[in-house]
């Protein structure tokens, strides 16, 4: 069904958009990319004009929350595929305006283009920080919404955003609240990495990895490629849209269990440093996957270990010397 379709994915030279237009290259769509590089990088979409398919792939340098730069982005666009936010908790917090900026004015301005571009279907990337710190600990889609942070608010409010458009304008919104994804292609070097990058360079390189608070915390972690394909099913199923899913594994993983499992797949004995926890995280993350099964019939595929083993032979390919 998306194939020959077009599709233009916001923020698809960053981690999670490179992997949702990489799995859209391969079902045969024709792929515009839409990202101003801020944190996504041309390696990312390198890797994809080098494959057979790349002919298929246009990419345009330009920032999502502009409105020219979306004009031209979805003009002609079948299905979008919003991933273009400032993905980071702790720079939110520093930066709340630039992540309204980037996070909801950004929604609005795709949605708004849509719209009137005869767009089928918008797919919103948001975040299971929308519930906070949640008295429930497996976390489903009609709990309460309790934000802890700027980037929690801005993705609440790209998700009311999308049901304002889904009811009164002629575009079908589906919106994924994501848990914690991870795998190849995550920034290990960013000053706002990611718990498993930041782990595995660190103690690639030998230095003991720093835990916020006492690693009691848990997160359900999930692959990209089980993200992404989420991301084509909800383009394309029938019950998707005005639906809210969670994209998860619907397993809890403490960071201290996450710890002795990168230490067993490294062969390392390296003991973490603590420090004081952080403002905004929440302490415990865990997705009720119910309606992602039932709505998109798909459970994800790819086990932690399985997801470790990959993400660790990324990151050992890209610190080795050439």
């Amino acid at each position: 069904m998306l194939r020959d379709s077009h599709c233009l994915v916001t923020g698809g030279a960053g981690f999670i958009g490179s992997h949702v237009a990489a799995q859209l290259l391969a079902e045969g769509a024709h792929v515009r990319v839409l990202d101003n590089l801020s944190t996504g990088f041309e390696s990312n979409l390198d890797v994809l004009r080098n494959e057979d398919q790349g002919n298929r792939l246009t990419v345009i340098n330009g920032d999502a929350a502009d409105a020219s730069a979306v004009a031209e982005a979805v003009d002609g666009v079948d299905y979008i595929f919003h991933l273009a936010a400032m993905a980071s908790v702790p720079r939110s917090m520093r930066e709340p305006a630039l992540c309204h900026r980037w996070t909801a004015t950004s929604t609005v301005e795709l949605l708004a283009a849509g719209a009137k571009a005869g767009t089928k279907r918008f797919i919103l990337s948001s975040t299971s920080a929308a519930y906070g710190d949640s008295k429930y600990v497996s976390k489903r889609e009609t709990d309460p919404v309790a934000p802890m942070s700027p980037y929690a608010a801005a993705k609440l409010a790209s998700e009311n955003y999308c049901a304002a458009f889904g009811r009164e304008f002629k575009i079908d919104t589906v919106i994924l609240r994501y848990f914690n994804v991870f795998g190849p292609r995550q920034d290990p070097a960013s000053e706002y990495s990611a718990v498993i990058p930041k782990f595995v360079s660190l103690i690639l390189e030998g230095k003991r990895p720093i835990v916020f608070g006492d690693g009691g915390q848990s997160r359900d972690f999930i692959y990209v490629s089980d993200v992404a394909a989420a991301n084509l099913l909800a383009a394309i199923h029938d019950d998707a849209p005005g639906r809210i899913l969670n994209v998860g594994r619907g397993e809890s993983t403490t960071l201290l269990q996450l710890l002795d499992e990168l230490r067993l797949l490294l062969d390392r004995d390296i003991a973490p440093i603590h420090e004081p926890a952080r403002a905004g995280d929440v302490r415990q993350s865990l997705a009720d996957i119910t309606e992602l099964e039932s709505t998109l019939g798909y459970r994800p595929e790819v086990n932690i270990a399985d997801g470790l083993r990959a993400s660790i032979d990324y990151y050992q390919a890209i610190s080795s010397p050439a």
